[in-house]
């Protein structure tokens, strides 16, 4: 019986990418294929890339070449692989290099340069599909693309314009998730308020009944499956203040990730976003009013061509005020082919340090204030990963998404097992940590 062709995966860059690299793993599965965990177990490896900023590139260019130095049989995919001249003259050795969710052209790229070998005996792929994250949560991605043209970014240019999946592959492929043991689903896309606008809202029939492609209607749907929903990539147009509803009423966590990036009308405006920042301020007290526990999470852009201080400070404040619970920060970074590299107003990198770290400052006193709210509160905690040799269990709250946010960290955790769901005590808090013990320990 011959043996199964192996493949090795580095995946570079967003959530997004990430789901393209299980869909790619699934499929391959599914054609007989298994996979290495290194590169000297690995037939091929495929190498999936960031293409967004210019850094992004770059480390992009460097796995390629590590993979080559280690392996050398190296399939490039993803975002990167729109600039194929580029890749070809740093690497000219790579097998073969396709743009982001060209899924076919991955998959025939391998065949043809380590074909399957038929067996039988191969382990079926899960229901599911083959998961990057760990087993209690999933990403969910409800369209590919985005229609707005921000100055500083190409992802249109890149992944194209807004394309949105219909609701019921969404809803089947989230039940299916849920069923399989999934106990979080991470609803992600380039602009998830804007779903289904390209497809007007079409209905699609889902368990024998329609369902809009609509951002509410989704989020109310994927409310039903009994697991945490967590938005991601929402921009606060208006008709997203009818989620709140679906907060309140618990089916969805109360939670956004809004992608602000700035704060001032004429920054904004150079960016080519939104710009009304007092309307803005006003919807997001509006929604804390309404759902006390909602956390909002942002990143900003410090040092955009043209920022001026009273432009910065604008931005603190904004912060302050709108009581952002988790604010990530990056410097500007041209990106090649951005517009805004046209703007003038060029910012030192000596300035656009200090904001950066004045920012970061802000933001950490904010959390910090909003955090210690929460010490003496029996909240409920998803866990993922354990330390028995510490006693303790690392965990997320509602409030907590994997990686880019805090955690709560569990003391007297005997017993308890990552993708456990338990209750536990706030006992403490930092700038960025819950501290807590489970209830049933306090007894």
């Amino acid at each position: 019986m011959s043996q199964a062709p192996k493949i090795g995966l580095v995946s570079l860059g967003c959530p997004k990418a990430l789901v393209d690299s299980e869909r790619i793993m699934s499929t391959l599965r599914a054609q007989g294929y298994s996979f290495s965990r290194d590169y000297a177990g690995a037939d091929i490896v495929l190498v999936n890339t960031c293409g967004f900023l210019d850094s992004a590139k770059q480390e992009s260019l460097e796995a390629i070449g590590e993979a080559l130095a280690e392996n050398g049989r190296v399939i490039v995919t993803g975002c990167l692989g729109v600039e194929e001249e580029l890749i070809r003259k740093t690497h000219p050795s790579v097998l073969a290099i396709s743009g982001p969710h060209q899924y076919e052209n991955v998959v025939n790229a391998v065949h043809e340069h380590l074909p399957p070998v038929p067996n039988k005996f191969l382990d079926l792929v899960p229901e599911q599909g083959l998961k990057l994250t760990p087993r209690h949560y999933a990403y969910l991605k409800i369209s590919e693309g985005c229609n707005n043209r921000c100055s500083f970014c190409i992802i249109p240019q890149i992944r194209g314009d807004l394309a949105s999946r219909p609701a019921a592959g969404i809803l089947g492929e989230a039940e299916g998730l849920v069923r399989n043991g999934v106990k979080e689903l991470l609803v992600i896309s380039q602009d998830t308020s804007a779903y289904g606008v390209d497809i007007k809202y079409a209905e699609s029939n889902y368990r024998g009944r329609p369902v809009k492609a609509k951002f509410y209607d989704l989020a109310k749907e994927l409310g039903q499956f009994g697991a945490w929903v967590r938005l991601h990539y929402v921009y606060p147009y208006p008709h997203v203040d009818a989620i709140m509803e679906l907060m309140s009423d618990g089916l969805v966590l109360p939670y956004l990730d809004i992608p602000f990036q700035h704060a001032s009308p004429s920054v904004l405006k150079a960016m080519r976003r939104p710009a009304h920042q007092e309307k803005t301020l006003n919807r997001i007290l509006s929604w804390k009013s309404q759902v006390p526990d909602l956390t909002v999470r942002s990143n900003f852009i410090v040092g955009f061509p043209g920022e001026t201080e009273d432009d910065f400070e604008m931005m603190l404040d904004f912060i302050e005020e709108a009581e952002i619970d988790r604010a990530g920060c990056f410097k500007y970074e041209p990106v090649t082919g951005a517009p805004a590299n046209e703007l003038e107003g060029i910012v030192p990198d000596d300035v656009a340090q200090d904001r950066w770290e004045r920012l970061m400052e802000v933001a950490q006193n904010v959390s910090a204030g909003q955090l210690a709210k929460k010490v003496g509160r029996t909240i409920q905690v998803l866990v993922d990963d354990v330390q028995p040799e510490l006693n303790k269990a690392i965990a997320r709250s509602k409030w907590d998404a994997p990686e880019i946010d805090g955690q709560v960290v569990i003391s007297n955790a005997a017993g308890i097992k990552p993708g456990d769901m338990l209750d536990v005590l706030v006992t403490d808090s930092d700038e960025y940590d819950l501290f807590a013990e489970p209830v049933k320990a306090l007894h």
